[in-house]
């Protein structure tokens, strides 16, 4: 089976209310991009040290350190965001997540990131290589307008690295965005075999600004998880749902809102004999 996990600071900033409502959802993961107002990347020591006991008291895991690494221009100082990325894998060991969400860059003013294919793929080996020894694993999620925006180069980045330390996060709604037509056939098919990860959130064509609950827009994901279901598939389904805001690094979705999207993506679970 698999196992659900959200993305909290959707619902709030404060560690207390994302687990209240996560637990009246029967949620015990969160998918860590922020808290205290401030995103995971920016946490002082000492708010990590109150966020994991917190985490520990009330017996929540950490899913992913959903951090931005990757979501720069690709002619921003690199060595500086490695070192961010670096702090990232230190975050991930210290909260004991086994995964850490990256991106794969945009680009410059003006230009098209599909000329900076091979700096991207060396960007990423760098990063593959540097957790080869490390208890964690790199996910790269397909996101609006950066390089692997298009399931092709999102084929592309993982087929040329083929390590199971980078495996891809499925995100059908972001396809959606980027207008990719039928999302099954365009992009699961191709992407199927490297994907190990789902963050779960639905759009509609035409209309970005606007997310609704899994199963309701056109990322095909009912489709989708039935293939799932039929590999084995037992990894995380993070809930984003973007119910109340869909904003551009975050959003915000209201605990009312909050347990529409758990009830929509357990309806779809249950219908593949998921019971999560």
């Amino acid at each position: 089976m698999p196992t659900l996990s959200a993305f909290a600071d959707e619902v709030s900033q404060d560690p207390q209310v994302q687990m209240d409502v996560l637990e009246a959802n029967g949620i015990r993961f969160v998918e860590l991009r922020g808290a205290f107002g401030a995103n995971v990347m920016k946490l002082t020591p000492a708010q990590c040290d109150e966020l994991r006991k917190r985490f520990s008291d009330r017996g929540f895991g950490v899913s992913c350190i959903a951090s931005p690494i990757g979501k720069v221009r690709i002619d921003e100082d690199y060595r500086r965001h490695f070192d961010d990325f670096r702090r990232a894998v230190d975050l991930a060991e210290f909260f004991g997540a086994r995964f850490i969400r990256i991106f794969s860059y945009y680009p410059p003013a003006g230009e098209s990131i599909a000329d900076y294919r091979g700096e991207v793929l060396r960007r990423m080996a760098e990063k593959v290589e540097y957790v080869s020894a490390r208890d964690v694993t790199l996910v790269l999620e397909n996101e609006s307008n950066l390089f692997g925006a298009l399931p092709e180069r999102c084929v592309y980045l993982h087929t040329a690295l083929p390590s199971p330390k980078l495996v891809a996060a499925f995100d059908p709604a972001n396809f959606v965005n980027m207008n990719v037509q039928d999302v099954y056939h365009t992009c699961w098919l191709p992407m199927r075999g490297f994907v190990k990860y789902f963050h779960i959130k639905d759009f509609r064509y035409g209309d970005k600004d606007h997310a609704v609950p899994a199963g309701q827009g056109d990322g095909c994901i009912p489709e989708i998880l039935r293939d799932a279901a039929a590999d084995g598939y037992d990894g995380f389904l993070a809930l984003e749902p973007h119910l109340g805001v869909a904003g551009h690094s975050t959003g915000e979705t209201s605990p009312e809102l909050f347990a529409q999207a758990t009830e929509a993506l357990r309806s779809i679970c249950s219908g593949l004999g998921w019971h999560v």
